[in-house]
């Protein structure tokens, strides 16, 4: 089936809602930014959907999105509903086969659902409605243990059958956790970050969408009669009810203070808190952070102390954090923060903000943090500088603070508009030039693209009032709010030459991009915490800032402290495994803790584990004599490097080495091979998939690809509504492995490309680019991905992280499947792939060979991998997921059952490319051959001609070097490559 070319779209001034990733496509009306504006002068919340409806276009099942929806309703009449239903999870109407499903009591209720998560499954109940309206939907749940960390409970809701609005397919309920305590110090002295612990109880909470776009929980319709709901989720959970009830409304302050009792001054003395002794969060990627500010408290004295929390690593959708406290005397109080908010200049931040799990009015809903390059003391405070008055009954309280994203919701949708606009206007102006700039050439744009002026107008001024939107919801100018009106003075320029413009398409692509990625610094909502005061409104606030003095004697101190390094590779104990990790800092305490508490107790044997800022420092440290017994985290390339000067040892040597060669595919033991020995052990292993939209793919009825003659199929349709196919140019090892073609010779000393199958592979894949229009360079797959222009490709493990950790709107939204393949005369498709290790080795002067030994074994075997991946994942989040290189320890990380399985499927096909003296050249030839082909049109196959005769050059040179060809050419000895073949059958065991 052929759809209509989106630009036919866009010249009506619609937009296809089916190629969007978050909100593509929706003009806002102009009155949304007075909206804005008014409540910006007033100190409201903005307000959460545009005011006027949208126009849409493109298939009737397009789904739309819950502002738009909202706004019909309203403009139809539907009012909240004042009545409640109530339905009980034990007995649902239906639920899916393959399932595990039980009712009964559970944890202190009697009447239970208990929903075990076992992949994608499904629950139904019907219910009756007496009285129609907006209702909010809770659910009293309490989440069960799933595959290793715990994940969110995402639901896929519909009412009747249908999704009432796009975000219904990704709810989200949350798991509680704590960190632990005390915090464990390491022998120098330096805290260790604790991990995250579950705290799994019963909690009633409404149904929000995933992505923090309305401060609000979502309101759904419900008319008279008989319906159907349906969950559909994959996370375990045990499910009392569903209580479908009147909406809750959230007054102003000025309402809600007006209601105050009356109440004598209290005595009472502030309470402070500590930021980093939080109660708990409800998402693991939220962690503590060591401060060095004098004012900071505790005061980090030269060690690495946690003492505040948030950062960087709180700036996601729904991120919340809520600490306790005891309030000792009934009355008013106010509410101050000890922040530092300064990760991009001038951009402000925003907070829900809870007491007592509710937003106590709505100025509350998204509170600005503004800018400030250090610590500040911040009163939460009225627009004129008045603070709120919290009135607080004696006892117990929490406060709670999450991200949200809800008064940028409608700058994203604008961004994302024009993005899309201009794409569309990048693909006319590359269809009338043939992607070809030709300046000896005359264009008639008026002719030859009548409404391009008119578009581009219409973009410069919508990009000109984003601008000016999103400083009004600033507070002022940011690098976005300019970076946008520099944009709209950009097209506006262009359009003086309208003639010229052909000759600037490829301006106008930095153009997408450069406004795409203010998407990216928009959704950053850092914010750090020191401390949280509670303080009586008749008594001062505490000093919350450093003196200029104190900052002085802070910044001497701290310029001391430098000096005590804890990580002095130099100063190596000879007692003790020194272990050199090429990580970060969290993987390193990480290690030492799990050798401390297991690998010592066992063996007896005591491990230094030191962070190994960079590779280099393993040469510098050979040259003067110091090195450690074994490095872990080094990139796949370097072993054999080392092993080529005889720095590292040779494993293969130890008597049990074969039963830790069958760990691992085979394919990925190629890079380690050198001189008929094994120079290291994979550690983490990246993966290739192929990543596609469930929903444009179905949308545009096309099937996901499992062969490239697949893809060449789908092209057409994608390109015909600009969309693309995505492949990264970098990544050429599939071509060559599925047609049967080599690297290298098998004697290891010339380079195999110059045969047919090389010939062959290397012109499929520049043909991708050359013939088949895929684009040849893409700056980020991930956003491309996400707002739907490339709605499927071949990408890798941090894709899949990218994705799970920060795109939860696209919840059931995508998935994963082997890359497409080569069909072999059996039928049977060969999608061999490379991806790039992690490895470890252990040093051929250590004279502890045996116990670093025994410690790579214990490293890398099933348990400790599982252990450490999952204490990784608790203490950092899902965007830490280990990805081991040992599948029996995959299989326990808490990875989708589904995506679990595609990954080991394609992991049966992994091969990775040998290294060589000399084989650094390969990369670096065979793109050199690439580019001449795809972008200055030489012949393919005279272009990788001269690449095997560069290649083959700098082989004999390195060949003479290290004594396997004498210097008449004559071979002396041969490295004998492993041959790999087969799929690797191993894995066959762990696919479920």
């Amino acid at each position: 089936m052929l759809l209509v070319p989106l630009n036919k779209y866009i010249k009506k001034g619609s937009v296809l809602i089916l190629l969007t990733a978050v909100v593509v496509g929706l003009d806002l009306h102009t009155g949304w930014g007075a909206a804005l504006q008014a409540h910006a002068e007033e100190g409201k919340p903005p307000p959460q959907s545009a005011p006027a409806a949208r126009e849409r276009t493109g298939p009737a099942d397009a789904e739309p999105y819950y502002a738009d929806i909202l706004q019909d309703w309203q403009q139809r009449g539907m009012k909240d509903a004042a009545s409640e239903i109530r339905i009980q999870a034990s007995s649902p109407s239906a639920y899916s086969n393959g399932g595990s499903f039980a009712s009964g009591s559970f944890q202190g209720k009697p009447n239970v659902l208990q929903w075990q998560g076992t992949g994608a499954n499904w629950v139904e109940y019907q219910f009756q409605v007496l009285t129609e309206g907006l209702y909010e939907i809770q659910a009293t749940y309490r989440p069960l243990a799933g595959n290793g960390v715990g994940n969110a409970i995402v639901w896929d809701v519909t009412l009747d059958g249908q999704h009432p609005f796009r975000e219904a397919s990704s709810i989200t309920l949350y798991r509680k956790w704590k960190d632990s305590r005390p915090i464990l110090t390491n022998d120098d002295g330096d805290e260790v970050r604790p991990r995250s612990i579950e705290v799994p109880e019963w909690a009633t909470n409404p149904l929000i969408d995933s992505e923090g776009a309305y401060a609000e929980p979502l309101k759904w319709y419900l008319s008279k009669g008989t319906h159907t709901i349906r969950l559909s989720g994959g996370e375990p959970v045990a499910l009392e009810e569903l209580r479908l009830t009147a909406p809750q409304v959230i007054r102003t302050y000025a309402e809600v203070s007006s209601h105050y009792p009356k109440s004598n001054p209290v005595q009472a003395r502030a309470m402070i808190l500590q930021a980093e002794d939080l109660d708990y969060k409800n998402d693991t990627s939220i962690k503590l952070f060591s401060d060095t500010d004098p004012r900071t408290v505790p005061l980090a004295k030269g060690r690495i102390t946690y003492n505040t929390v948030g950062g960087r690593r709180w700036v996601y959708q729904n991120q919340e954090i809520t600490w306790s406290f005891e309030v000792p005397e009934t009355g008013k109080y106010k509410l101050g923060l000890r922040t530092l908010q300064n990760q991009f200049a001038q951009k402000s931040t925003f907070r829900n903000i809870k007491l007592d799990g509710k937003v106590p009015f709505r100025e509350w809903l998204a509170y600005r943090f503004p800018y400030d390059s250090d610590w500040k003391g911040t009163q939460v405070e009225t627009p004129d500088k008045k603070p709120y008055e919290l009135y607080l009954e004696k006892g117990k309280h929490t406060v709670s603070i999450a991200v949200t994203h809800a008064p940028l919701k409608p700058i994203l949708l604008g961004i994302d508009e024009v993005s899309l606009k201009l794409r569309a206007i990048e693909h006319d102006l590359r269809s009338l030039t043939g992607g070809l700039v030709d300046r000896n050439r005359t264009w008639k744009v008026r002719e030859e693209l009548p409404d391009l002026e008119g578009r581009l107008t219409q973009v410069a001024a919508r990009l000109a009032e984003l601008s000016k939107q999103l400083q009004q919801v600033n507070g002022g100018k940011d690098s976005s709010s300019q970076g946008l009106g520099t944009s709209s003075q950009d097209i506006t320029k262009l359009l003086e030459k309208l003639d010229g413009i052909p000759y600037y398409s490829d301006q106008i692509n930095l153009m997408i991009d450069k406004i795409s990625n203010f998407i990216e610094t928009l959704l950053q909502q850092s914010l750090q915490l020191d401390e949280l005061y509670i303080v009586p409104v008749e008594q001062h606030f505490p000093k919350m800032e450093a003196s200029w003095l104190s900052e002085i004697v802070g910044t001497v101190t701290n310029f001391f402290y430098s000096f005590q390094t804890r990580d002095n590779l130099s100063e190596l104990d000879d007692r003790v495994l020194n272990v050199w990790v090429q990580r970060g800092r969290d993987y390193v305490d990480q290690l030492q803790q799990l050798a401390d508490e297991a690998f010592t107790p066992e063996s007896g044997i005591k491990v230094k584990v030191n962070l190994l800022p960079t590779s280099q420092l393993l040469v510098m440290s050979n040259a003067a004599g110091i090195q450690p017994d074994i490095a872990l985290g080094l990139t796949q390339d370097l072993p054999v490097d080392y092993a080529i000067r005889g720095s590292v040892a040779d494993l293969s040597k130890f008597p049990d080495f074969k039963e830790v060669y069958t760990r691992f595919s085979p394919g990925s033991w190629l890079p380690l091979y050198y001189n008929k020995g094994y120079y290291a052990i994979p550690e983490t292993q990246s993966f290739q998939v192929l990543f596609y939209r469930k929903d444009i793919m179905k949308q545009l009825n096309l099937e996901v690809p499992q062969t490239w003659d697949d893809v060449y199929a789908l092209l057409p349709t994608l390109q015909q509504n600009s969309l693309n196919f995505y492949s990264n140019y970098k990544d050429y090892t599939p071509f060559f492995y599925q047609n049967h073609s080599e690297f290298f010779e098998p004697n290891g000393l010339t380079t195999a490309l110059n045969t047919p199958e090389g010939f062959k592979s290397f012109k499929q894949w520049t043909d991708l680019f050359n013939i088949y229009a895929v684009e040849k360079e893409v700056p980020s797959f991930y956003q491309h991905f996400r707002r739907g222009t490339m709605p499927i490709g071949v990408s890798d493990y941090n894709m899949y992280v990218q994705l799970s950790a920060a795109a939860p709107e696209l919840n059931g939204r995508w998935g994963i499947a082997e890359i497409p393949g080569v069909k072999q005369p059996d039928g049977t498709i060969e999608r061999w792939a490379g991806g790039g290790q992690r490895t470890g080795v252990i040093f051929e002067k250590s004279n502890k060979k045996d116990q670093a030994w025994k410690f790579l074994k214990w490293w890398n075997s099933a348990e400790v991998q599982a252990r450490y991946g999952n204490d990784m994942e608790a203490v950092n989040g899902v965007a830490f997921r280990w990805n081991t290189s040992v599948a029996e320890a995959f299989v326990k990380l808490p990875w989708k059952l589904e995506d679990a399985n595609v990954i080991l499927k394609q992991w049966r096909w992994y091969k990775d490319v040998p290294n060589l003296p000399g084989g650094y050249f390969l990369e670096r030839e065979i793109k050199n051959a690439w580019l001449r082909t795809v972008v200055d049109g030489t012949n393919s196959r005279s272009s990788l001609e001269t690449a095997v005769m560069d290649i083959d050059r700098e082989l004999r040179r390195k060949q003479q070097e290290f004594g396997f060809v004498d210097q008449d050419g004559r071979t002396v000895r041969t490295l004998d490559l492993p041959v790999v073949n087969k799929p690797w059958e191993g894995v066959d065991a762990y696919v479920k």
